[in-house]
């Protein structure tokens, strides 16, 4: 699952890229592996359904590829999270449905729903799980000579994130 990350988002920045030479174009792609399978985003109502009926009360990982591209050859890394679901309920499922959340999120959820809160807890970056694990970015970008601004102001999650220890 790891290699798949990292491959999806490689072949997300050098589409990106393309022949041009100069610039450096940041790509993410995250996936979410639940009993040895890959949950994509959902197309429609009922693949969210039993994504979310699946998840619910378990664990699972969540991974994210990260590739930082300007030439041939991209720096390209990924971060885990696993990630325990807690116990809604179906009339919470299908609110969430109603709202069309899930469909642009693998998995089918968005641990940053400030109503569904479907994430009882984590164990790793949890800017991983909203989709891009500032930690490696920044990582990545000072890697490549990239100057991070130190003002930025990140999540409060992040100050006990074990990207940036």
């Amino acid at each position: 699952a790891e290699r798949v990350a990292r491959r999806l988002a490689r072949e997300k920045a050098m589409a990106v890229l393309g022949d041009r030479r100069v610039g450096h174009v940041l790509a993410a792609d995250t996936i979410v592996v639940f009993q040895g399978r890959l949950l994509g985003k959902p197309e429609t109502a009922d693949e969210a359904r039993r994504a979310l009926l699946a998840l619910r009360g378990k664990w699972h990982r969540v991974i994210t590829g990260v590739a930082l591209a300007a030439g041939r050859r991209p720096r390209v890394t990924h971060a885990v999270t696993r990630v325990r679901m807690r116990d809604y309920g179906e009339a919470e499922i299908e609110s969430y449905i109603e709202r069309g959340e899930p469909y642009d999120k693998a998995g089918s959820y968005a641990i940053q729903d400030p109503i569904f809160q479907p994430v009882e807890r984590y164990d790793g970056c949890y800017c991983n799980v909203v989709g891009l694990p500032l930690g490696l970015v920044i990582k990545l970008a000072s890697g490549a000579g990239i100057a991070c601004d130190s003002a930025v102001v990140l999540p409060n999650e992040c100050a006990s994130c074990p990207l940036f220890s």
